[in-house]
């Protein structure tokens, strides 16, 4: 069988094992130490100085912004229909409802007319929600003005999970810097990793500040172990962070080598009817197109993005479908959603190609070739 093509793999510098040795050497194996000290240092000097807490998953800086908001059980949260579970788990976790809100189709984000509309219906029938997470999917930068203005015009506080875009920006800013608190994900699959970890992002040091000590079991500075309030055992470990210090160093290059496979794709695939890449919808949105994702606008033909997954599986290439929304998960059926058809329709009709940042001319020839044979 051909050599597997994996759709995002880890990426390796040579860079990281200086670093890990080093966590060996001083026996720094623990959730705290030098190696976690640097890469949230290196992280907040890349995102233009804002403070950063590093923890074991994106999932857990979710849900600790969620708490650092205030978020409890009953609260409402806006979240988006089109995303990762790992989005919404940690509104359920807290006891709240998440309120789906669909796609437009600029850059696959929440739809902010939706939005509003959700949040007036919101208050009018029920109550104001407590808080918004907006996702920028796949990387794509989402429409983060008009989300501000409806933040600021309701006073709803916003949650920016950047798990997919580090090294994405929003004219200027980078992702994961908007809003009251944001949150990345260094997975395996990212576009940088620690194997496993993520981090809670905010321009207010308190906020980063209060989620160590949360993440820390919320354990008081005391001789003893002195606990007022509930904590989480939630920091990154000081081994996995010296993956994270190798790999920022390279940062710039991911970014630049996920840029070139989506325009790769575009051109070599540039003639097939019906195919629509996700895009830049202008020069304000730079995404780090984390994964080229893209939809087969051909409803009924023989090859959709169904057949050309299975194509690609075939010769041991790994792609997938868009996210299935959210509304349509048995776990989230019963939460409230408001919906115009789009996040099922990119489900239906899309497909994430291998994005890789070590894809080699070789690999996108053999995928291409793939496709084109369906």
């Amino acid at each position: 069988m051909s050599t597997r093509i994996w759709l995002s793999p880890p990426h390796m510098s040579g860079r990281e094992e200086k670093y890990i040795r080093e966590a060996f050497a001083t026996n720094w194996i623990a959730p705290l130490g030098p190696n976690v000290d640097e890469f949230e240092r290196s992280l907040s000097q890349y995102l233009d100085g804002s403070h950063v807490a590093a923890l074991c998953t994106g999932t857990a800086a979710i849900h600790l912004a969620l708490i650092l908001l205030g978020v409890t059980r009953g609260d409402e949260v806006i979240a988006p229909d089109f995303t990762f579970t790992a989005t919404v788990n940690p509104i359920v976790y807290q006891g709240a409802i998440p309120v789906f809100i669909d796609s437009e189709m600029y850059t696959w984000n929440i739809d902010p007319e939706l939005m509003e509309l959700a949040i007036i219906d919101r208050i009018k029938h029920h109550k104001k929600p407590k808080a918004i997470i907006f996702v920028d999917i796949y990387g794509m930068p989402a429409q983060i003005d008009a989300y501000s203005e409806i933040s600021l015009k309701y006073e709803i506080p916003l949650i920016e999970d950047a798990a997919e875009a580090l090294g994405s920006k929003y004219k200027r800013g980078h992702c994961g810097t908007f809003g009251e608190v944001g949150t990345l994900s260094f997975n395996g699959n990212k576009i940088i990793t620690t194997s496993g970890g993520g981090a809670l992002v905010s321009k207010n040091p308190e906020y980063a500040n209060r989620a160590r000590f949360l993440a820390s079991q919320a354990k008081e500075n005391t001789l003893h172990f002195e606990h007022k309030q509930l904590g989480y055992n939630y920091r990154l470990s000081n081994v996995l962070a010296g993956i994270g210090r190798g790999q920022m160093e390279v940062i710039v290059e991911r970014v630049a080598a996920h840029r070139f496979n989506n325009q790769r794709y575009r051109e070599l695939l540039s003639d097939i009817p019906g195919l629509v890449f996700q895009s830049e919808p202008d020069d304000s949105f730079f995404s780090n197109f984390w994964l080229t994702a893209a939809i087969l606008n051909k409803p009924g033909d023989v090859f959709n993005a169904r057949s050309v997954i299975r194509a690609l599986g075939e010769d041991n290439i790994d792609s997938r479908p868009l996210m299935k929304p959210m509304h349509m998960q048995e776990v989230f059926r019963n939460f409230p959603s408001y919906l115009n058809g789009n996040a099922e329709h990119l489900f239906n009709n899309g497909i994430c190609l291998p994005s890789g940042s070590n894809l080699s001319e070789e690999d996108f020839e053999r995928i291409v070739g793939r496709i084109r044979s369906k």
